[in-house]
C-alpha cells in the first residue's frame, strides 16, 4: 500500500512539473531552453523535475502577467492597471436619491 501511495505520489509530482514547464513562457525559463527542459522533465521523472523546480522554474519576480515579457525575463515598463470603482448600489448614489426625493414628492 505504501509503494502505490508513494508512487501515484511520485507520478502527480512528476505530471505537475511536466505541465508547469511546457505551461511556462520561453523568455522566463532560466539556465537552459525550454525544449531541454521538457526533455529532461519528460525522461528522468523525479530527479528531472527536482531540477527544473530548483534551476529552471522562473523566480516569483521573473514570471510576467499574461506570460508576455522581455527575453530577460523581466518587463521593467509594465504597470498594474488602475482599480476599477467598486459598483455602487443605488442607495449609495446621491443623484439617484435626489431623483427618488424628487418622484416622491411629484406623487404626493
Amino acid at each position: 500500500m505504501l509503494r502505490v501511495i508513494l508512487g501515484l505520489a511520485l507520478l502527480a509530482f512528476w505530471l505537475y512539473c511536466l505541465f508547469d514547464v511546457i505551461t511556462t513562457p520561453e523568455g522566463t525559463v532560466r539556465n537552459l531552453p525550454k525544449l531541454l527542459w521538457v526533455l529532461i522533465v519528460l525522461f528522468l521523472a523525479a530527479v528531472g523535475g527536482m531540477f527544473w523546480l530548483t534551476l529552471g522554474r522562473p523566480r516569483n519576480g521573473d514570471a510576467v502577467l499574461g506570460g508576455v515579457g522581455t527575453p530577460g525575463g523581466r518587463d521593467e515598463t509594465w504597470q498594474r492597471p488602475p482599480r476599477a470603482e467598486a459598483p455602487r448600489g443605488p442607495d449609495d448614489d446621491p443623484e439617484f436619491l435626489r431623483a427618488l426625493e424628487r418622484r416622491l414628492r411629484n406623487e404626493d
